[in-house]
């Protein structure tokens, strides 16, 4: 029997838990697919699952402690206002599905509590505005604060300043804005889509500011920029870095070493046999070592 526990990580995702009857033994074995960090802005926690046997575990930080929230909304208000002060542009790579909902749900609070100034922010990805889209129209899975923000006041992904844009020619368009303005792009590595054009058009520039939000695996041009590299290649021709570089991990999706123990810590069963999947080597040990 397969049964689906909310995972808290995006939306819809789902710790899988498999009850086995074979040859007159019955167990029950968890995967937990990758496990949120519990306290989202938008999601529920990750749910309880309770008499484990075996667990499958996601090891993605296993090994790494993510900065408190808290300080991260601080960040965005003052690196985000400081750059539109010298009337740069704020180019946000970000993954279509969860990011991006997240950074918009952020700079709309900002927005309405009068701390950041009502300028454009363009949402530039096919995906991410479908997926958007799917968020909206799925408030039964948001946690409590958000689901009385959206029955009591408005969308959380839509503010009067906020565009969303699918259509290439409209993209292409922000090439030639010349105003402060907040563009938020896929892919959240900044190894293809849109993205690309606009690090390519703005990079260059020492008003403006590329700011990261989200996970770049090694090698990709997102971990390339964030490492200090300039030139960078972009779609094949160097390109100075002369913006400045930024990055927060607290709105990382992923639960970090203790919030992984956390999670573990909660379920009940005799937990026979645990196995860390899903990260690089050095996590996956690492967070071995945090559960023996």
């Amino acid at each position: 029997t397969v049964t689906f526990a909310d995972a808290g990580h995006i939306l819809g995702s789902a710790q899988v838990i498999f009850d086995i009857e074979e040859k007159g033994r019955k167990f029950r074995h968890l995967f937990s697919g990758d496990v949120g960090r519990g306290g989202d802005e938008i999601l529920r926690d990750p749910q309880r699952v309770e008499n484990v046997d075996y667990l499958q575990i996601e090891s993605t930080y296993g090994g790494r402690e993510h900065s408190p929230r808290t300080d991260a909304d601080e960040n965005v208000c003052k690196l985000v206002c400081d750059t539109l002060k010298q009337k740069g542009k704020v180019i946000v790579p970000a993954f279509s599905v969860g990011r991006t909902q997240q950074i918009v749900y952020v700079l709309h609070q900002l927005t309405d509590a009068g701390r950041l100034p009502r300028v454009p922010i363009f949402v530039d990805s096919p995906l991410s505005v479908n997926a958007t889209e799917v968020f909206r129209l799925h408030p039964e899975c948001f946690n409590d604060e958000i689901y009385q923000f959206l029955r009591e006041k408005h969308n959380p992904f839509g503010m009067e300043n906020l565009t969303y844009i699918r259509e290439v020619a409209h993209s292409m368009k922000l090439n030639d804005l010349k105003e402060p303005a907040i563009i938020i792009s896929a892919s959240g590595m900044a190894e293809a889509g849109r993205i690309r054009h606009h690090l390519k058009n703005n990079i260059g520039d020492p008003k403006n500011l590329v700011f990261f939000i989200g996970y770049c695996a090694e090698h990709t041009l997102g971990a390339q920029i964030l490492a200090g590299r300039s030139p960078v290649n972009i779609f094949g021709e160097p390109q100075e870095v002369r913006a400045k570089i930024a990055s927060v991990d607290a709105y990382s999706g992923h639960a970090d070493k203790n919030e992984l123990r956390r999670y573990v810590e909660a379920m009940t069963g005799d937990i026979k046999k645990i196995w860390c999947v899903h990260g690089e080597e050095s996590q996956c040990l690492a967070h071995a070592e945090t559960l023996r």
